[in-house]
C-alpha cells in the first residue's frame, strides 16, 4: 500500500512556515523531517507515524486511534502510529503533526 497523499498535503499544508523542514520517502512512505529528524510520516501502512518523547509512549497509547509502531516485528518506543480515524479534522491532525515537530526540533540537527 502506497501512503495517503490527501494526508501528505495535509501535512505539508501544516508545516509550511516551518524552517528546516525535508520530504525523504522512507519506510514505504514520507516522512518529514525537521533539521534532519524525523517528526512525522504519511506511513505507507495507513495512517500517521509520530515521533514522540520516548517516556511519552505508554501514556500516549491509551489514546483512541493510537497503536504502537512496530518494525521488524518490534516495537519501537518514542513512535507511535495513528490510524486515520483519529485524523480526521485539521484540529486531530495539526495536534499530531505539532507534538513530532516538537520533538524532532528538541534533538540535535543531523
Amino acid at each position: 500500500m502506497a501512503y495517503d497523499e490527501d494526508l501528505a498535503n495535509r501535512i505539508r499544508e501544516l508545516l509550511g512556515s516551518e524552517r528546516g523542514v525535508e520530504e525523504k520517502r522512507m519506510f514505504g512512505g514520507l516522512a518529514f523531517l525537521i533539521n534532519g529528524n524525523m517528526s512525522v510520516a504519511a506511513s505507507g501502512q495507513g495512517g500517521l507515524l509520530v515521533r514522540v518523547a520516548p517516556d511519552d509512549t505508554d501514556t500516549l497509547l491509551a489514546r483512541d486511534y493510537v497503536s504502537p509502531m512496530v518494525m521488524a516485528g518490534r516495537e519501537a518506543r518514542g513512535w507511535i502510529r495513528v490510524d486515520a480515524d483519529g485524523l480526521r479534522t485539521k484540529r486531530l491532525l495539526q495536534g499530531r503533526v505539532t507534538r513530532g515537530v516538537g520533538y524532532a526540533r528538541s534533538l540535535p540537527p543531523k
